[in-house]
């Protein structure tokens, strides 16, 4: 995938390589609008490009699942209090799981289904305001975990993260006063996006999660 298009909220460790590009998370930070305290978080490095009407972004991704709620990220951002995550996270239920965060004011956050080992696919769509995840076990068929509707505008932030929301505690384990990347990359892990797509069409049937 080219992307020159692409652009980075805040910068991190990252490589492109021959199948996609692998991302460092930044510790302590994610996209989440607390639906207890509504205490807004969104500040971890996330890759994107502007898009207009509806797409289908997919990767097939995976994690080292080190820290709880670390997870590989697709997103649909419009403004802080306004995008969809799909992700592929450590739940803290210990298990590997396919999450949807949907935000509208405050973040609906679910968990959805468990996955034996670090890999899987996800994807994002969009059908005018309404939104789906969907994941595949072989990147052929795609099951739909969640679907809402969005008052999003039409242009809009699409894109991928590397979440690691709790991992700021490596820092005070670590002994680091000030924020050392390259250190702390040795500790989150890697999260890494093969296959990469982001595609302008609509899907026929959004539920169904296949054109």
């Amino acid at each position: 995938m080219d992307f020159k298009d692409f652009k980075w909220t805040v910068e991190t460790k990252h490589k492109i390589t021959e199948t996609g590009i692998e991302i460092t998370p930044i510790p302590g930070r994610d996209y989440f609008v607390n639906p207890i305290t509504d205490e807004v978080t969104v500040d971890s490095a996330y890759f994107y490009k502007e898009v207009e009407g509806d797409f289908v972004i997919r990767a097939k991704v995976s994690h080292d699942c080190m820290s709880t709620y670390d997870a590989c990220v697709l997103m649909a951002y419009d403004n802080d209090r306004l995008w969809a995550k799909a992700c592929f996270e450590k739940s803290d239920f210990n298990t590997n799981a396919v999450v949807t965060v949907m935000t509208n004011g405050r973040s609906d956050d679910a968990n959805g289904v468990n996955i034996d080992g670090k890999e899987v696919w996800l994807q994002l769509a969009r059908k005018g305001n309404v939104f789906a995840v969907h994941y595949s076990l072989d990147g052929e068929e795609f099951i739909m975990s969640r679907l809402c509707h969005l008052p999003m505008q039409d242009k809009i932030r699409v894109g991928i993260s590397g979440q690691c929301p709790v991992g700021d505690t490596l820092m005070k384990n670590l002994g680091l006063e000030s924020f050392d990347i390259e250190e702390l990359s040795k500790n989150v892990g890697v999260d890494s996006f093969e296959f990469l797509s982001l595609e302008k069409y609509t899907l026929s049937d959004i539920r169904n999660g296949n054109k």
